[in-house]
């Protein structure tokens, strides 16, 4: 059975408890990951001449599972495991890429390393968790998680230790930001990130080429560098280049005594670098990197960018991550930055929300570069993203809408009022802005304050000003801006036409709503009938990343125009829904196919016994089956549970009802049917007794019906779950598609398209009797009530001998 990425995912995560004792997560990250990459190579490479990665006899994992319960287990991975797998495989491995698997320090002593080696290797040898058959082409099931387990790390790890890796959305729209693509790249394509960290970045713009290109890499740490290394092999790059050591100091990629240069350079370096100049001398730099200036000693950020511009070929194209202080920050870097605008090199400046990097909680921007016809560039675009983000944790995040508007923005370089628009260098280099270039200065996103009108207050009335400012739903339903207001009497101001509790049933039963609701569903419709063959097509052997890449950017395309929704909220329910369920049913279609297999869902206890918990499938979940094929079945179902949950509020209401001092259940200290008969026989004939004999020959029923409606549920249960697991051996591939393509997935994202329609309706009711409420009581009307209020009062104390002066 192929792997599910979620159970990947969490069931990697949770392996690392095995570890963490003692240990921080910057170091414990090391063993894991290098477990997983032991894994994957050996499940995917032993035995095959032809590999790009070689595993020695004696090498693999299968062989490491040999020492377990050993004293010296540790010794033996690194000197029967580690040891070969570098030797044989010196131009892509190092040892410094790999964690000492016999350190007292960080593993423990004796029984105690034994037992956590032990266990860590168990936890990897779970039959779940063989590679060899379940990877999907060009979809990295092992590399994403890899990064999976690199990002938990680095949330882990706090500010000083998470810097190893960039968020992969940052990444991503980056990668998309230079422009590289399937249709400017081959195999001599050349990529580089002078700061790679764990090859994260550097992986997405190889990603976004969508073939074989060539990458280079160099990161300052030795460990971090071999974690790249081993991300590289998991994504498939074994050939990729990643050196270790100081970029600035000691730049690895050369030709003579030249930098060596590339297309595409990306690079996410550390901010603010204090110790950037460590054994440089810029003044007197080989490379003449620094021509335009020399960088502040304590702040690196502008020495990064001019390596990354001396990197870049002569029609290159790169993008670096940086605080924002490099756009407005003065002395050297005022000189630099002068220097860089005029160079016509610097096309698009992207302000990216506050706290999305683990190694700090400063917002940073991506400053994007392309050398080819730089002299003839009038401007740089400038975009700020700073309010697109979900909060995660303890950290934002961009989501995928976020990443889309990004880069839909920059291509089209579109004029978007409060978030983008193209500077001229004109207005930069004008004195009133100086070569500052700052984003508040050219791009106001700050939201519209909602202003009180005084007029308002004092004589009544909702300002127009502020139903104008719904001008977006006016222009859809003009109509319905009229049904809803008229004139206060005064130019400026009107008032509702009808009372504020009809509000929302106006907006509804609107004919211009109604129209707006039809049209969102006959759009919807549109979609689901166009994108039905695609997602039915989807099948064995097919790349699950490109299949979402077309279904959203369909999606996402048929509600470009659609009046009130906005496209990429809708676009976003799709990515959320991948994320949630249809990425793991499209890994599952992978591999098996329109297959609908249930299977026994086993659970083993602490004491290793086996319990089996009935049947699931993933693919087809049971609900689905059985709301197609036995609707009537459910409907018995639902009304038996209906009438048990009847049946038992009755007889919890009376024993409520009778539980008190001297009342029928008032002797008993727990309510069973034996006592109650015991009761009852005690009671007999006495007429005195007959009104409680009642409640307990009542209660007898109740419980009587409870336990036989209870008894017919579980029997209806239990021939509907015989039923539909009966089904599944019947479903052609046609019922499997209908099931899964029309009643699970486009069923989801119907609703999901509803619920933006309704939340049009709600936003604009609300807007509508926020503002009517605002403005409701005027000053005059509030002071009469003030004054009545006053007299009233007078007139009670007078009452008493008071008098209120």
């Amino acid at each position: 059975m192929p792997i599910k990425k979620s159970d990947l995912y969490t069931s990697l995560w949770a392996s690392c408890d095995e570890l963490r004792g003692g240990m921080e997560p910057s170091e414990y990250k090391d063993y894991v990951l290098f477990m997983l990459f032991i894994k994957y190579v050996s499940d995917k490479y032993a035995g095959d001449d032809l590999a790009p990665l070689v595993i020695p006899d004696g090498a693999s994992f299968a062989d490491m599972v040999a020492f377990k319960g050993k004293p010296d287990i540790g010794e033996r991975i690194n000197t029967e495991v580690i040891q070969p797998l570098v030797d044989a495989n010196n131009s892509s491995l190092s040892l410094s890429d790999f964690p000492d698997f016999d350190d007292p320090k960080k593993l423990g002593e004796g029984k105690e390393r034994q037992d956590k080696l032990t266990n860590l290797v168990a936890i990897f040898e779970d039959p779940a968790l063989d590679f060899s058959d379940n990877r999907a082409e060009h979809d990295d099931i092992l590399g994403d998680a890899y990064e999976y387990l690199m990002r938990h790390f680095a949330q882990d790890s706090g500010k000083s230790k998470g810097q190893f890796y960039t968020p992969a959305e940052v990444s991503r729209t980056i990668a998309q930001l230079i422009g590289i693509g399937p249709h400017n790249t081959n195999r001599q394509t050349t990529a580089y990130d002078p700061t790679c960290g764990s090859g994260s970045l550097l992986l997405k713009v190889a990603a976004e080429a969508s073939k074989p290109i060539t990458l280079y890499g160099q990161e300052i740490s030795a460990t971090t560098a071999g974690l790249a290394r081993m991300n590289m092999i998991l994504h498939d790059f074994p050939d990729a280049s990643v050196q270790s050591g100081n970029t600035l100091a000691d730049p690895k990629f050369k030709e003579g005594e030249r930098l060596r240069t590339f297309d595409y350079v990306v690079a996410n370096p550390p901010f603010s670098d204090k110790a950037w100049s460590s054994g440089l001398t810029p003044d007197a730099d080989p490379f003449q990197r620094f021509a335009w200036g020399v960088p502040p000693a304590k702040q690196g950020d502008y020495a990064y960018l001019l390596h990354i511009l001396r990197s870049l070929k002569a029609s290159g194209k790169g993008a670096c991550i940086l605080p924002h202080g490099v756009l407005f920050r003065g002395n050297a870097e005022a000189q630099i930055r002068r220097q860089l605008v005029d160079s016509g090199y610097l096309t698009g400046i992207v302000g990216l929300p506050a706290n999305l990097f683990y190694g700090t909680g400063i917002p940073a921007c991506i400053l994007v570069l392309d050398k080819d016809n730089a002299t003839a560039r009038r401007g740089i675009f400038m975009i700020d993203a700073s309010k697109g983000f979900l909060k995660d944790g303890a950290k934002n995040r961009l989501r995928e809408q976020d990443i889309h508007r990004i880069v839909d923005t920059f291509n089209k370089a579109q004029h978007v009022p409060g978030y983008a628009r193209m500077v001229g260098f004109d207005e930069i280099r004008d004195a009133r802005n100086d070569y500052n270039l700052n984003l508040p200065r050219y791009i106001d996103s700050s939201a519209a304050e909602d202003l009180q009108d005084i007029e308002g207050h004092l004589l009544g009335g909702i300002p127009q000003r502020d139903v104008d400012a719904l001008a977006t739903y006016w222009a859809s339903m003009p109509a319905l801006r009229e049904a809803l207001f008229e004139d206060a009497g005064r130019p400026g101001y009107l008032q509702l036409k009808r009372p504020q509790a009809e509000v929302k049933s106006a907006i509804l039963g609107h004919a211009q709503f109604q129209a707006f609701q039809a049209t969102a569903a006959e759009l919807q419709t549109r979609w689901a009938q166009h994108i039905r063959p695609t997602l039915a097509g989807f099948a064995e052997g097919g790349f699950p990343k490109q299949f979402i890449h077309e279904v959203s950017e369909s999606l996402l395309s048929a509600y470009a125009k659609a009046p009130l929704l906005d496209a990429y909220t809708i676009y976003q329910h799709l990515m959320d829904y991948w994320a949630q369920t249809m990425q793991d049913d499209a890994y599952l279609l992978s591999a098996d196919g329109w297959k609908a297999e249930p299977a026994r869902i086993i659970e083993t206890n602490k004491k290793g016994q086996r319990k089996d918990k009935g049947w699931a499938c993933d693919l087809v979940p049971k609900p689905l089956v059985v709301a197609r094929y036995f609707a009537a079945e459910q409907l018995a179902l639902h009304a038996a549970s209906a009438a048990l949950d009847s049946a038992s509020s009755a007889l919890e209401a009376l024993e409520e009802e009778h539980g008190g001092e001297d009342m029928a259940f008032a002797g008993f200290d727990r309510i069973t049917t034996a006592l109650v008969k015991d009761r009852i026989r005690e009671i007999g004939k006495d007429p005195d007794g007959a009104e409680e004999l009642a409640i307990l020959k009542q209660w007898l029923a109740l419980t009587d019906e409870v336990a036989g409606l209870k008894k017919r549920l579980k029997a209806l249960d239990a021939e509907l779950d015989a039923k539909a697991l009966a089904k599944y051996p019947q479903l052609s591939v046609a019922d499997i598609q209908a099931l899964v393509v029309d009643d699970k997935w486009l069923d989801t994202l119907s609703a999901a398209v509803q619920g933006e329609v309704e939340r049009v309706s709600q936003t604009l009711t609300w807007r509508v009797k926020e503002l009517a409420e605002r403005y409701d009581a005027p000053l005059p009307q509030l002071a009469a009530q003030v004054k009545e209020l006053e007299s009233k009062v007078a007139g009670h104390l007078a009452k008493m001998g008071f008098a209120w002066k």
